[in-house]
């Protein structure tokens, strides 16, 4: 579905969750997982009925010490045939190295903020959208999926408000180098309600013939608010973390990404759709608490399924941790 308003009280009958935990949440962690431990828990998501899972990063390991061996990772997963297994390429090299290790689809990040941007990545905008141009077309001809991921699009912890044109100009340039599908990160957990609509709604208007995804954050409590905000103009591509681990490591104040579970479960409460399976996903949770050592932030895991008595999800518990 394209986005676009929907009358008051409807919703999109399914829904599309990119699981980003493996990723996005992991990266931002103290701990660095095994690679054994990275493959259990892919493999635990990979049970659920995900369609989309982020499987790593193909960044230097001297900046990102967490996702250097994220080739080995995408060689031992047991991967599924219904499932997009997703890589992020900074630069032309990383996108190089996301084909050769196998990854069904290739995520390239770009800010909307000049201060971000350089922060993040240590390019200007104008120099990222020409790199991204080049990996566009390297991941085209290899048949791979190009998704152009766009962070601080609600708003930049250095700058504050970032003007809608200048998210819909950029999205535009992503879209002529070949970008199949755009992400709008709310990178810091600054986006509410109307303002996800707003850019939501332009993105639509603007540039229909590409589908949308949002990626939510809850650094402000605001996450599933926001869910609910972008469902409500048409919007049925989200990304979540397991657990609700993760964050932005290039960015202060940025915790916060919305938990899968706690989401799967408000979806699944308002009768929205998305062939997951509840109860394996908040197994996968309560596994990665062990591994990481520490509580994750999701609420269902704490609070149980709504109408349902006692633990689930056990027997997946066992396998994570003990590696």
């Amino acid at each position: 579905m394209r986005t676009a308003q929907l009358p008051l009280g409807t919703l999109p009958a399914r829904v599309s969750i990119r699981e980003v935990g493996p990723r996005d949440g992991l990266q931002n962690e103290d701990v660095i997982l095994s690679t054994k431990q990275k493959i259990a828990l892919i493999d635990c998501l990979s049970d659920s009925g995900l369609e989309y899972i982020e499987v790593g990063s193909f960044v230097h390991p001297r900046v990102v010490p967490q996702m250097a061996d994220t080739a080995e990772v995408f060689a031992r997963i047991e991967r599924h045939p219904d499932i997009v297994y997703s890589a992020i390429a900074p630069n032309l090299k990383g996108a190089e190295r996301a084909i050769e290790a196998g990854a069904d689809a290739i995520q390239v990040f770009l800010s909307t903020s000049e201060s971000h941007n350089q922060s993040n990545v240590h390019m200007s905008i104008s120099e990222s959208l020409a790199q991204a141009s080049e990996i566009g077309r390297l991941v085209r001809s290899s048949g791979k999926l190009f998704d152009a991921v766009l962070s601080v699009v609600f708003g930049c912890p250095f700058e504050g408000h970032v003007p809608v044109d200048r998210v819909l100009d950029i999205a535009a340039q992503l879209i002529e180098s070949g970008a199949q599908q755009i992400t709008l990160g709310d990178t810091t957990g600054m986006a509410h309600p109307r303002l996800v609509q707003e850019v939501c709604v332009g993105f639509a208007e603007r540039l229909p013939q590409v589908p949308v995804r949002f990626h939510p954050h809850s650094a402000r409590g605001a996450g599933l608010a926001n869910v609910l905000a972008a469902l409500q103009v048409g919007v049925d591509r989200f990304d979540a973390s397991v657990g609700g681990i993760g964050g932005c490591p290039f960015a202060p104040g940025a915790p916060g990404n919305v938990c899968t579970e706690d989401m799967v479960h408000m979806l699944h409460e308002m009768g929205v759709a998305t062939g997951i399976s509840l109860p394996q996903v908040m197994s996968c949770a309560r596994g990665l608490e062990t591994l990481l050592g520490h509580e994750v932030p999701g609420q269902t895991i704490k609070a149980g399924i709504c109408g349902h008595l006692g633990p689930v999800g056990e027997p997946r518990i066992v396998e994570l941790e003990h590696l």
